[in-house]
């Protein structure tokens, strides 16, 4: 999950000329935006939310699909995740291998940002691997347990 955004036309030699939208971006441009995958990931949640207040989406994904909520999820940053989910995060985009971050959480065996996934409306059977399927396949009986509740166990 560190794969940033990169240049999506395959003509071009500049990895940094085009978003996906097809919108030109420079390369400045380009390093601020992967810049905020680095807070989510780090729980640079004050910096992040700022920028998100100020009209960058709190939906941002970079080029693997990972949305800012899916890495702070699975690098157990509880309190930006919060932060995103209270700015309107959804919590069933699915990145590129089929994940939620939800099943990142349990992947993670973070009770506390499963049980915060869970009360924003996360489905434990949402994504090609399912926050379920991934409990069970790890072993995580715990997290099973806390899928199955409904985030009301324990």
């Amino acid at each position: 999950m560190s794969e940033e955004l990169t240049n999506t036309d395959p003509t071009s030699t500049d990895p940094a000329s085009t978003d996906p939208t097809g919108a030109d971006l420079t390369s400045q441009e380009v390093d601020l935006l992967n810049s905020m995958f680095d807070l989510a990931r780090d729980g640079g949640t004050e910096r992040l939310t700022a920028f998100v207040d100020a009209g960058l989406p709190v939906n941002l994904t970079n080029a693997k699909g990972d949305t800012l909520l899916i890495l702070a999820a699975y690098h157990q940053q509880a309190d930006t995740v919060a932060a995103l989910l209270g700015r309107g995060a959804e919590t069933e985009r699915v990145n590129d291998m089929g994940q939620t971050a939800l099943a990142a959480a349990v992947f993670r065996q973070n009770e506390t940002i499963v049980r915060a996934l869970l009360a924003a409306g996360a489905d434990p059977e949402g994504g090609r691997q399912t926050p379920v399927s991934v409990a069970e396949y790890f072993q995580l009986p715990a997290m099973t347990q806390l899928l199955r509740a409904g985030g009301d166990a324990g």
